[in-house]
């Protein structure tokens, strides 16, 4: 086995345990937040009259939009994951 000129701490504290929510970026916990807002999504709703059937409106779902998620009270020591945030 190979001298690695480091020890390995096997009794290291995960920073992120005590947070309600833990972000994974690339399969790695880069942050962890207490608070999250709800996520929210709007659908359009298309009418339309279709063959024979004119006399009411037909209803499909259309395109449909997201608001932006809000993650509140974090930390992270992931300087790359801070850049791109």
């Amino acid at each position: 086995m190979a001298n690695t000129g480091f020890v390995v701490n096997a009794t290291r504290i995960d920073p992120y345990k005590n947070f309600k929510f833990r972000v994974l970026w690339d399969g790695k916990p880069v942050l962890g937040v207490s608070k999250v807002s709800s996520l929210k999504r709007t659908t359009e709703v298309v009418k339309h009259r279709s063959g024979g059937q004119n006399s009411y409106d037909h209803k499909s779902p259309g395109r449909s939009t997201y608001e932006g998620v809000t993650l509140e009270r974090g930390i992270t020591h992931d300087l790359e994951f801070e850049k791109w945030a």
